[in-house]
Protein backbone atom coordinates (compact mmCIF):
# COMPACT_ATOMS: atom_id res chain seq x y z
CA UNK A 1 0.00 0.00 0.00
CA UNK A 2 1.66 3.62 -0.80
CA UNK A 3 2.57 5.80 1.64
CA UNK A 4 0.91 8.97 1.64
CA UNK A 5 2.72 11.66 1.08
CA UNK A 6 3.67 13.84 4.67
CA UNK A 7 3.97 17.05 2.65
CA UNK A 8 0.47 16.49 1.21
CA UNK A 9 -2.16 19.20 2.86
CA UNK A 10 -5.13 17.69 4.25
CA UNK A 11 -8.67 17.27 2.17
CA UNK A 12 -10.05 20.36 4.22
CA UNK A 13 -7.12 22.64 3.60
CA UNK A 14 -7.12 21.71 -0.12
CA UNK A 15 -10.99 22.49 0.15
CA UNK A 16 -10.25 25.92 1.83
CA UNK A 17 -8.02 26.51 -0.86
CA UNK A 18 -10.36 25.68 -3.68
CA UNK A 19 -13.29 27.47 -1.83
CA UNK A 20 -11.27 31.05 -1.77
CA UNK A 21 -10.80 30.59 -5.83
CA UNK A 22 -13.17 33.36 -6.31
CA UNK A 23 -10.52 35.79 -4.57
CA UNK A 24 -7.50 34.55 -6.55
CA UNK A 25 -9.77 35.29 -9.84
CA UNK A 26 -10.77 38.84 -8.68
CA UNK A 27 -7.04 39.77 -7.86
CA UNK A 28 -5.59 38.75 -11.27
CA UNK A 29 -8.58 40.67 -12.96
CA UNK A 30 -8.15 43.96 -10.64
CA UNK A 31 -4.57 43.40 -11.40
CA UNK A 32 -5.61 43.07 -14.97
CA UNK A 33 -7.35 46.00 -14.99
CA UNK A 34 -4.86 48.54 -13.12
CA UNK A 35 -2.04 47.26 -15.69
CA UNK A 36 -0.03 46.27 -13.33
CA UNK A 37 2.02 43.44 -15.28
CA UNK A 38 2.47 46.52 -17.99
CA UNK A 39 4.20 48.71 -15.25
CA UNK A 40 6.41 45.59 -14.15
CA UNK A 41 7.62 43.87 -17.79
CA UNK A 42 10.63 46.46 -17.47
CA UNK A 43 11.90 45.87 -14.07
CA UNK A 44 10.76 45.79 -10.62
CA UNK A 45 8.70 48.54 -8.50
CA UNK A 46 7.68 48.65 -4.94
CA UNK A 47 3.85 48.58 -4.03
CA UNK A 48 4.46 52.63 -3.42
CA UNK A 49 5.71 53.40 -6.88
CA UNK A 50 3.04 51.45 -8.58
CA UNK A 51 0.35 52.58 -6.52
CA UNK A 52 1.77 56.47 -6.90
CA UNK A 53 1.39 55.24 -10.83
CA UNK A 54 -2.14 53.77 -11.02
CA UNK A 55 -3.84 56.34 -8.39
CA UNK A 56 -4.24 53.15 -5.66
CA UNK A 57 -3.70 53.51 -1.85
CA UNK A 58 -0.35 52.13 -1.25
CA UNK A 59 -0.82 49.39 1.70
CA UNK A 60 -4.36 48.17 0.14
CA UNK A 61 -2.17 47.66 -3.15
CA UNK A 62 0.47 45.89 -1.57
CA UNK A 63 -1.88 43.41 -0.17
CA UNK A 64 -3.25 42.70 -3.08
CA UNK A 65 0.51 42.09 -5.25
CA UNK A 66 1.39 40.01 -2.04
CA UNK A 67 -1.28 37.65 -2.00
CA UNK A 68 -0.75 37.21 -5.79
CA UNK A 69 2.66 36.46 -5.78
CA UNK A 70 1.60 33.57 -3.21
CA UNK A 71 -0.35 32.53 -6.19
CA UNK A 72 2.96 32.69 -8.63
CA UNK A 73 1.59 35.73 -10.49
CA UNK A 74 4.34 38.34 -9.88
CA UNK A 75 7.30 37.84 -7.33
CA UNK A 76 8.23 39.90 -4.21
CA UNK A 77 11.59 41.49 -3.85
CA UNK A 78 12.94 42.57 -0.94
CA UNK A 79 11.24 46.19 0.67
CA UNK A 80 8.17 45.44 -1.02
CA UNK A 81 9.48 45.39 -4.49
CA UNK A 82 7.49 42.80 -7.12
CA UNK A 83 8.90 41.74 -10.38
CA UNK A 84 6.63 39.80 -13.31
CA UNK A 85 6.72 35.88 -13.33
CA UNK A 86 6.53 33.80 -16.51
CA UNK A 87 2.89 33.44 -15.40
CA UNK A 88 2.30 36.90 -15.06
CA UNK A 89 3.30 37.62 -18.73
CA UNK A 90 0.17 36.81 -20.54
CA UNK A 91 -1.38 39.76 -18.32
CA UNK A 92 0.97 42.31 -20.13
CA UNK A 93 -1.08 43.77 -22.92
CA UNK A 94 1.50 43.52 -25.63
CA UNK A 95 2.18 39.56 -24.65
CA UNK A 96 2.03 37.20 -27.72
CA UNK A 97 -0.77 35.38 -25.98
CA UNK A 98 -2.16 38.00 -23.73
CA UNK A 99 -4.61 37.67 -21.66
CA UNK A 100 -4.96 40.93 -20.15
CA UNK A 101 -8.80 41.35 -21.49
CA UNK A 102 -10.04 37.84 -20.93
CA UNK A 103 -9.12 38.25 -17.41
CA UNK A 104 -10.53 41.73 -16.77
CA UNK A 105 -13.78 40.40 -17.90
CA UNK A 106 -13.84 37.16 -16.97
CA UNK A 107 -13.78 38.61 -13.40
CA UNK A 108 -16.01 41.79 -13.39
CA UNK A 109 -18.90 42.82 -11.51
CA UNK A 110 -20.99 41.30 -14.47
CA UNK A 111 -19.42 38.11 -14.51
CA UNK A 112 -19.56 37.98 -10.64
CA UNK A 113 -23.47 39.39 -9.99
CA UNK A 114 -24.32 36.28 -12.78
CA UNK A 115 -22.28 33.52 -11.26
CA UNK A 116 -24.40 34.86 -8.22
CA UNK A 117 -27.29 33.31 -9.81
CA UNK A 118 -25.67 29.83 -10.26
CA UNK A 119 -28.63 28.10 -8.01
CA UNK A 120 -31.55 29.46 -10.38
CA UNK A 121 -29.42 28.24 -13.17
CA UNK A 122 -29.35 24.57 -11.31
CA UNK A 123 -32.71 24.65 -10.50
CA UNK A 124 -34.79 25.82 -13.34
CA UNK A 125 -32.09 24.78 -16.82
CA UNK A 126 -32.18 28.31 -18.01
CA UNK A 127 -29.34 30.84 -18.38
CA UNK A 128 -29.21 33.26 -15.10
CA UNK A 129 -27.94 36.20 -17.09
CA UNK A 130 -31.35 36.89 -18.97
CA UNK A 131 -32.72 36.31 -15.35
CA UNK A 132 -30.73 39.10 -13.68
CA UNK A 133 -30.33 41.45 -16.35
CA UNK A 134 -33.64 41.05 -18.07
CA UNK A 135 -32.74 40.50 -21.61
CA UNK A 136 -30.30 38.01 -23.27
CA UNK A 137 -26.18 38.13 -22.88
CA UNK A 138 -26.09 39.37 -26.82
CA UNK A 139 -28.93 42.11 -26.63
CA UNK A 140 -27.25 43.71 -23.36
CA UNK A 141 -23.91 43.92 -25.11
CA UNK A 142 -25.41 45.68 -28.37
CA UNK A 143 -27.31 47.92 -25.66
CA UNK A 144 -23.79 48.68 -23.70
CA UNK A 145 -21.37 49.42 -26.07
CA UNK A 146 -18.58 49.96 -23.12
CA UNK A 147 -19.16 46.24 -21.99
CA UNK A 148 -19.59 45.07 -25.51
CA UNK A 149 -15.69 46.23 -26.28
CA UNK A 150 -14.72 44.74 -23.25
CA UNK A 151 -16.61 41.37 -24.32
CA UNK A 152 -15.03 41.70 -28.19
CA UNK A 153 -11.48 42.41 -27.22
CA UNK A 154 -11.72 39.65 -24.54
CA UNK A 155 -12.69 37.04 -27.24
CA UNK A 156 -9.77 38.63 -29.39
CA UNK A 157 -7.64 38.16 -26.43
CA UNK A 158 -9.05 34.62 -25.40
CA UNK A 159 -8.13 33.78 -29.49
CA UNK A 160 -4.14 34.79 -29.06
CA UNK A 161 -3.06 31.46 -27.70
CA UNK A 162 -6.09 29.55 -29.50
CA UNK A 163 -4.85 30.73 -32.89
CA UNK A 164 -0.75 30.03 -32.37
CA UNK A 165 -2.11 26.40 -31.65
CA UNK A 166 -4.51 25.59 -34.66
CA UNK A 167 -2.68 26.95 -37.05
CA UNK A 168 0.46 24.87 -35.76
CA UNK A 169 -1.46 21.96 -35.26
CA UNK A 170 -3.87 21.67 -38.00
CA UNK A 171 -3.25 21.53 -41.59
CA UNK A 172 -4.97 23.84 -43.78
CA UNK A 173 -3.38 22.28 -46.87
CA UNK A 174 -5.74 22.05 -50.31
CA UNK A 175 -8.46 24.47 -48.84
CA UNK A 176 -8.42 27.25 -51.41
CA UNK A 177 -11.49 29.55 -49.75
CA UNK A 178 -11.63 29.62 -45.82
CA UNK A 179 -14.88 30.95 -44.63
CA UNK A 180 -14.34 32.49 -40.98
CA UNK A 181 -18.31 32.52 -39.41
CA UNK A 182 -18.55 34.53 -36.22
CA UNK A 183 -14.48 35.13 -36.99
CA UNK A 184 -14.91 38.44 -34.67
CA UNK A 185 -11.98 40.21 -35.38
CA UNK A 186 -10.40 38.03 -37.93
CA UNK A 187 -7.33 37.01 -36.01
CA UNK A 188 -7.53 33.17 -36.60
CA UNK A 189 -8.56 33.77 -40.27
CA UNK A 190 -5.80 36.39 -40.97
CA UNK A 191 -3.31 33.83 -39.53
CA UNK A 192 -4.42 31.21 -41.14
CA UNK A 193 -3.87 32.95 -44.70
CA UNK A 194 -0.23 34.51 -43.37
CA UNK A 195 0.51 30.70 -43.32
CA UNK A 196 -0.86 29.60 -46.66
CA UNK A 197 -0.36 32.41 -49.40
CA UNK A 198 -2.72 30.61 -52.05
CA UNK A 199 -5.31 30.39 -49.85
CA UNK A 200 -8.48 33.45 -50.13
CA UNK A 201 -10.58 33.89 -47.15
CA UNK A 202 -14.07 35.45 -46.03
CA UNK A 203 -15.23 36.97 -42.53
CA UNK A 204 -18.45 36.52 -41.68
CA UNK A 205 -19.75 38.00 -38.45
CA UNK A 206 -22.27 41.10 -37.46
CA UNK A 207 -21.10 44.55 -39.31
CA UNK A 208 -20.38 45.67 -35.53
CA UNK A 209 -18.17 43.59 -34.75
CA UNK A 210 -16.27 43.00 -38.40
CA UNK A 211 -15.52 47.11 -38.91
CA UNK A 212 -12.55 46.53 -36.82
CA UNK A 213 -10.89 43.58 -38.92
CA UNK A 214 -8.90 45.65 -41.27
CA UNK A 215 -6.71 46.85 -39.07
CA UNK A 216 -5.93 42.84 -38.33
CA UNK A 217 -5.62 41.97 -42.21
CA UNK A 218 -3.38 44.60 -42.91
CA UNK A 219 -1.28 44.18 -39.80
CA UNK A 220 -0.73 40.32 -41.07
CA UNK A 221 0.11 41.10 -45.00
CA UNK A 222 -3.25 39.54 -45.78
CA UNK A 223 -5.63 42.19 -46.81
CA UNK A 224 -5.85 41.75 -50.42
CA UNK A 225 -6.97 38.20 -49.90
CA UNK A 226 -9.85 38.22 -47.61
CA UNK A 227 -13.03 39.78 -47.55
CA UNK A 228 -15.29 40.67 -44.39
CA UNK A 229 -19.13 40.52 -44.79
CA UNK A 230 -21.77 41.78 -42.16
CA UNK A 231 -24.49 39.40 -41.43
CA UNK A 232 -26.40 36.96 -38.80
CA UNK A 233 -25.38 33.08 -39.39
CA UNK A 234 -29.16 32.42 -38.25
CA UNK A 235 -30.39 33.62 -41.95
CA UNK A 236 -27.45 32.31 -43.98
CA UNK A 237 -23.59 32.65 -44.44
CA UNK A 238 -21.34 33.22 -47.44
CA UNK A 239 -21.62 30.53 -50.03
CA UNK A 240 -18.48 29.60 -51.82
CA UNK A 241 -16.02 28.09 -49.55
CA UNK A 242 -14.42 24.87 -49.29
CA UNK A 243 -14.25 24.99 -45.55
CA UNK A 244 -15.94 26.66 -43.37
CA UNK A 245 -14.20 27.29 -39.62
CA UNK A 246 -16.42 28.53 -36.37
CA UNK A 247 -14.58 28.75 -33.19
CA UNK A 248 -16.09 29.20 -29.91
CA UNK A 249 -19.78 30.21 -31.90
CA UNK A 250 -21.25 26.27 -31.68
CA UNK A 251 -20.62 25.94 -27.72
CA UNK A 252 -23.05 29.08 -27.38
CA UNK A 253 -26.33 27.28 -28.78
CA UNK A 254 -28.36 24.48 -28.26
CA UNK A 255 -28.12 21.75 -30.69
CA UNK A 256 -31.17 22.66 -32.38
CA UNK A 257 -29.54 26.42 -33.28
CA UNK A 258 -26.22 24.83 -34.23
CA UNK A 259 -28.33 22.72 -36.74
CA UNK A 260 -29.09 26.12 -38.13
CA UNK A 261 -25.96 27.46 -37.95
CA UNK A 262 -23.84 24.37 -39.56
CA UNK A 263 -27.01 23.59 -41.96
CA UNK A 264 -26.49 27.21 -43.47
CA UNK A 265 -22.50 26.66 -43.58
CA UNK A 266 -23.37 22.99 -45.61
CA UNK A 267 -25.54 24.36 -48.10
CA UNK A 268 -22.95 27.06 -48.90
CA UNK A 269 -19.79 24.71 -49.19
CA UNK A 270 -18.89 23.53 -52.26
CA UNK A 271 -18.82 19.51 -52.81
CA UNK A 272 -16.84 17.57 -50.89
CA UNK A 273 -16.36 20.62 -47.99
CA UNK A 274 -16.08 20.55 -44.42
CA UNK A 275 -16.70 22.04 -41.42
CA UNK A 276 -14.09 22.66 -38.90
CA UNK A 277 -15.28 23.60 -34.66
CA UNK A 278 -12.51 24.92 -32.56
CA UNK A 279 -13.74 24.30 -29.58
CA UNK A 280 -12.74 22.43 -25.71
CA UNK A 281 -13.66 18.60 -25.99
CA UNK A 282 -14.92 17.24 -23.21
CA UNK A 283 -13.34 14.57 -21.72
CA UNK A 284 -15.42 11.64 -19.87
CA UNK A 285 -15.72 11.09 -16.06
CA UNK A 286 -12.95 12.40 -13.97
CA UNK A 287 -10.54 14.04 -15.91
CA UNK A 288 -9.76 17.27 -14.85
CA UNK A 289 -11.02 20.50 -17.79
CA UNK A 290 -11.29 24.18 -18.00
CA UNK A 291 -14.00 22.95 -20.45
CA UNK A 292 -16.21 21.84 -17.51
CA UNK A 293 -16.18 24.72 -15.68
CA UNK A 294 -16.61 26.92 -19.47
CA UNK A 295 -19.19 24.84 -19.78
CA UNK A 296 -20.84 26.00 -16.76
CA UNK A 297 -20.01 29.55 -18.31
CA UNK A 298 -22.80 28.89 -21.24
CA UNK A 299 -25.14 27.24 -18.38
CA UNK A 300 -25.55 30.90 -17.06
CA UNK A 301 -25.02 33.29 -19.81
CA UNK A 302 -26.54 31.39 -23.32
CA UNK A 303 -28.37 28.41 -24.82
CA UNK A 304 -25.53 26.02 -25.32
CA UNK A 305 -22.71 23.74 -23.88
CA UNK A 306 -19.41 22.66 -24.21
CA UNK A 307 -19.69 18.88 -24.94
CA UNK A 308 -17.76 15.50 -25.54
CA UNK A 309 -16.66 13.88 -28.49
CA UNK A 310 -19.86 11.50 -28.42
CA UNK A 311 -22.19 14.98 -28.84
CA UNK A 312 -19.86 16.40 -31.21
CA UNK A 313 -20.30 12.83 -33.69
CA UNK A 314 -24.36 13.17 -33.09
CA UNK A 315 -24.60 16.52 -33.76
CA UNK A 316 -22.38 16.60 -36.89
CA UNK A 317 -24.45 13.78 -37.84
CA UNK A 318 -27.44 15.23 -38.04
CA UNK A 319 -26.21 18.36 -39.60
CA UNK A 320 -25.27 16.59 -42.55
CA UNK A 321 -21.53 15.89 -41.74
CA UNK A 322 -19.31 12.38 -40.66
CA UNK A 323 -17.12 13.90 -37.76
CA UNK A 324 -13.77 12.79 -39.50
CA UNK A 325 -11.27 13.24 -36.73
CA UNK A 326 -10.65 15.80 -33.70
CA UNK A 327 -7.01 17.49 -33.74
CA UNK A 328 -5.68 18.20 -30.27
CA UNK A 329 -3.36 21.49 -30.20
CA UNK A 330 -1.06 22.34 -27.13
CA UNK A 331 -3.99 24.55 -25.93
CA UNK A 332 -7.38 23.47 -24.00
CA UNK A 333 -8.93 23.34 -27.70
CA UNK A 334 -9.08 20.95 -30.45
CA UNK A 335 -10.27 21.26 -34.07
CA UNK A 336 -13.18 18.85 -34.91
CA UNK A 337 -13.36 18.20 -38.73
CA UNK A 338 -16.65 17.35 -40.11
CA UNK A 339 -16.83 16.14 -44.10
CA UNK A 340 -20.04 16.77 -45.79
CA UNK A 341 -21.57 13.69 -46.46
Amino acid sequence: MPQENPRQAPPSAQLMEMIFGFALSRSIAVAAQLGVADLLKDGTKSADELAEIIGAHPRSLYRMLRALAGAGIFSEEADQRFSLTPLGEPLCSDAPESLRAFAAMMADHVNFETWAQLPYSIQTGKPAFPHKFGMRWFAWLEQNPAEGKVFNDAMTSLSSGAVAAVVSAYSFSGIKKLVDVGGGHGRLLASVLSKYPEMKGVLYDAPAVIKDANDVFVALGVGDRVEAIGGDFFQSVPAGGDAYILKHIIHDWNDEDCLKILGHCRAGMKAGGKVLLVEMVIPERNAPSIGKFLDLQMLLFLTGCERTEAEYRTLLNRAGFDLTRIVRTPSPYSVIEGLRK
